[in-house]
């Protein structure tokens, strides 16, 4: 021996006995799911769980559906919104003018002009 370990390369968990040690595994069922890009993607489920209507596409993140002529359409990504854009959506131009005499009549009545 060279001068190393005699468990040197091995991981815990493997060994010669495999299925026989870990017991077997559960029927599985593979489920075509299609995205918007036409990519498909065959996760494998237990045949006693419930199978989901959607799926994230492994490959471009999209939306995916079960039917491939008829796939989810992708999430609309609304821009980002300044608080400005928030104001004016709560408020009109009048408002604004209104609100902004009654702040600088305030400001002149502290400052005493």
């Amino acid at each position: 021996m060279a001068g190393g370990s005699a468990i040197r390369g091995s991981r815990v968990g493997s060994g010669p006995m495999g299925e026989a040690e870990r017991g077997e595994s559960a029927p599985r069922t593979r489920v075509p799911f299609w995205c918007a890009n036409g990519h498909e993607s065959r996760p494998a489920f237990a045949h006693d769980a419930a199978i989901p209507d959607s799926w994230d596409c492994a490959r471009c993140g999209l939306p995916a559906g079960r039917e491939q002529t008829a796939p989810p359409p992708a999430p609309r990504n609304e821009p980002y919104k300044t608080h400005l854009a928030y104001v004016r959506e709560r408020r009109s131009d009048e408002d604004g003018e209104a609100i902004l005499q009654e702040a600088l009549n305030k400001l002149r009545e502290r400052r005493g002009g």
